[in-house]
This record gives C-alpha cells, structure tokens and sequence, in this order.
C-alpha cells in the first residue's frame, strides 16, 4: 500500500524532530568530552588511607578501592593472627568506603550534566538507555522495580 503525501511529510517531520534530539544528545555529550581527562586525572590520583579502630593497621586503597598500601603499627605484630586479620578488613572496608565516597564527588558534576541529557528511551521506546554508562546501579535499580525478583 502506497504511502499518501500526508504520511509521508508526518514521517519526515517525526524524523527530523528525531535527528534534531540525537543531535542535542550528540552535542552534549562532545561538550563533556573535555571534562573526561580532567575526571579521569583526578580520579587516578584519589588515595583513601583508613586505619582499624584498634590502631594496628592502616590500609591505603585507589578511587576504585584497589589496596596500595598495608601498614602495620609495631604493636599489630603482638596481636593474634585473628585481631591482626580483622584490623586489615576493617581498615580495608573503611578506605574502600571513602574511596567510594571521594569517586562519587568526583563524578558528581558530570553525572548532573548527563541527567539533563534526553536519554534514548526517551526518543525510541525500548532502546537501550545510556545513562547506565554514568550509573550501572540505577540500570540494576530498574530492573529490580520492572522485573522484580520472585
């Protein structure tokens, strides 16, 4: 069946009001393209140092709480493998919550200026979003309110 002038210029005006979306996307993602370097520069020289409440050990982790660093007080070494063990956890999990945190703030302006952003969905139902790239955690939040578990 032949597609009348109508449905044709309706088409067109829907495909140029899409293109002109993707194009704001496009542009708005360019625009951030030189803050990346900057966040990335800063997220690579974010060190997080935590010590265990007990004081035997201090642990140093990276803004992605990989462990840099392990320092033992010159007391840790009287205490039993077990306290020596969960000093390390405890300062462990500290810095890796603070790295976190500090990863957080970082991103923090780039993530605002992506919420403002049309995402895919919003312009093709059913495609893909674009904010899970800035947010897995809000794609894993998503899915658990649209398939929530059994």
């Amino acid at each position: 069946m032949p597609v009348d002038r109508w449905e044709r210029d309706g088409l067109r005006s829907a495909n140029s009001g899409i293109r002109n979306q993707v194009d704001h996307i496009l542009d708005a993602l360019a625009a951030q393209r030189p803050h990346l370097a900057e966040v990335r520069d800063k997220l690579a020289a974010v060190r997080c140092t935590a010590e265990s409440a007990d004081e035997l050990v201090a642990v140093t982790v990276d803004a992605a709480g990989v462990l840099l660093d392990v320092r033992f007080a010159p007391t840790a070494l009287r205490s039993t493998p077990e306290q020596l063990g969960r000093s390390v956890t405890e300062a462990g999990r500290q810095a890796a919550r603070l790295a976190r945190d500090r990863h957080a703030a970082i991103i923090a302006p780039m993530v605002a200026e992506a919420d403002a952003i049309p995402d895919l969905p919003d312009l093709v139902p059913g495609a893909p979003s674009l904010r899970t790239v800035w947010d897995p955690a809000r794609d894993e939040a998503q899915t658990e309110t649209r398939h929530p578990a059994p």
